[in-house]
């Protein structure tokens, strides 16, 4: 297995692509006007193993506190890279881009309006003028990024492609890769070189299918930046590490990734330890891959892990691509002896291809979240789980629970059910993606969450 050949992106005194190691990354869940607990939850990132640390910057009042912040970390001696996370505000992204290491812009927002799922008509020549009002925007924030050496993430989700977008190229890989390519375009005849990749989704099959695309548009087009890796509303527990790894896996294993992050609904200082794993697994598991078996469409895999979390890990980045591709449709793993059919089920369905239980597409929090997440996603899965024990309906259902709007919405177009962030203290409940109901109180939004199930199953 040869990784990719990158050029080189400097963020602070981190250098990614190239053959720099892979960089792990994690994002704060705090306030980001509060300094102190960002510093602190900064600091645990840091201490677990964290080479960068994202916080969101929601507003120009978020941006301009990553100053402190900065600071403060600076005078404890941390040089770690701080990256700014903006989306709908560009404004935000220049006042950011003096303050931090690296800003992250979302093309699906960064001049489009927030997605409203319409289907919009364009002529070639007004398609052509939209793009001109992202290049007119978007090279004065390159210059200010070139003036105070700041590096740019243009990071496209899945959850958040602008009806732009999606008017022309529909919900797809395709639409996914020219959403970013519009900017890097813009990039390379600008000569601005300081840029990672991210492309994102919940679904591991259209988040690899992405990535890979985007790499051959990138080769077509004589682009080669390096590429940071992750599922997004990949979950908590055993279900967001088997997810995780089954699409960050697929493409580690091909050479594909220079930087990862591991999105779980936990704190953030425990995505660090799984993301190192995935990295140190990558050569044994891609020599796996190319050694598997595959007899009657069921591939087989067989281990010898006394750690559970390394066997659940190793197992799903080995056959993260072969599922994803279709080139088995059933698994069978064997450890120590024993099979493992639970994890097998675990690992299909991350896999998309058969659904055994719930799925829960949660977001890992960050400074919009809007209510307690880890609350919520113990409480929205304890009565899921108790329907379904009377109720087969709701064995295999998907339910996608979002702190905010940002992917939000777009996200649920994955999920059956969606449960969002709408304001302090309210959520809006979706079915796929139709909101039913706006700005319902926290204290019985579960409970009508449920009643909405019922009603429409």
């Amino acid at each position: 297995m040869q990784r990719r050949k990158t050029t080189i992106t400097r963020v602070g005194d981190i250098a990614i692509g190239g053959e720099n190691p892979i960089r792990i990354q994690s994002m704060t869940t705090t306030n980001t006007n509060d300094t102190k607990a960002c510093v602190e939850q900064a600091k645990r990132i840091i201490h677990a193993g964290g080479e960068l640390v994202r916080l969101t910057t929601q507003g120009v009042r978020e941006a301009e506190n990553m100053k402190n912040i900065s600071e403060e970390l600076r005078k404890e001696g941390f040089r770690t890279p701080l990256v700014a996370d903006v989306h709908f505000n560009a404004k935000v992204a220049d006042v950011a881009a003096v303050y931090c290491e690296k800003v992250r812009i979302n093309p699906g927002n960064y001049v489009d309006p927030a997605r409203t799922f319409k289907t919009l008509e364009y002529s070639d020549e007004e398609y052509s003028a939209e793009l001109q009002k992202i290049e007119s925007r978007f090279i004065p924030f390159l210059e200010i990024c070139r003036k105070n050496n700041t590096a740019v993430r243009i990071g496209v989700n899945h959850g958040s492609l602008s009806d732009r977008i999606m008017s022309r190229y529909g919900d797809t890989p395709e639409g996914i890769v020219e959403s970013c390519m519009e900017f890097l375009r813009i990039c390379q005849r600008e000569h601005f070189d300081n840029v990672v990749i991210s492309i994102k989704a919940s679904n591991t099959v259209v988040m690899v299918q992405s990535v890979r695309l985007l790499v051959k548009a990138m080769e077509k087009e004589d682009m080669h930046y390096p590429l940071h890796l992750g599922v997004t509303e990949a979950g908590e527990g055993e279900d967001g590490r088997i997810k995780s790894a089954t699409g960050i896996g697929a493409l580690l294993t091909e050479g594909i990734g220079d930087t990862i992050r591991v999105s779980l609904s936990e704190e953030p200082e425990e995505e660090i330890p799984v993301a190192r794993k995935l990295v140190s697994f990558i050569a044994e598991c891609a020599e796996k891959r190319e050694k598997s078996r595959i007899d009657d469409d069921t591939l087989t895999l067989e281990f010898d892990e006394e750690n559970y979390e390394d066997l659940q890990l190793k197992a799903a980045m080995t056959a993260g691509a072969i599922l994803i591709d279709r080139k088995a449709h059933n698994l069978l793993i064997i450890n120590q002896g024993k099979p493992q059919k639970e994890l097998a089920d675990a690992i299909l369905q991350a896999a998309r291809i058969k659904f055994t239980k719930p799925e829960f597409i949660s977001c890992p929090g960050c400074g919009r979240t809007l209510y307690d997440l880890k609350t919520t996603i113990a409480e929205i899965k304890e009565a899921i789980f108790r329907e379904a024990e009377s109720d087969k309906r709701f064995q295999t259902l998907k339910i996608g629970i979002m702190g905010c709007i940002v992917n939000g919405p777009g996200e649920m177009a994955d999920a059956d059910f969606g449960y969002v962030g709408a304001g302090p203290g309210k959520v809006s409940l979706y079915r796929q993606k139709e909101c039913i109901e706006k700005n319902i109180p926290t204290d019985n939004a579960v409970e009508k969450l449920i009643e909405l199930i019922k009603k429409s199953l």
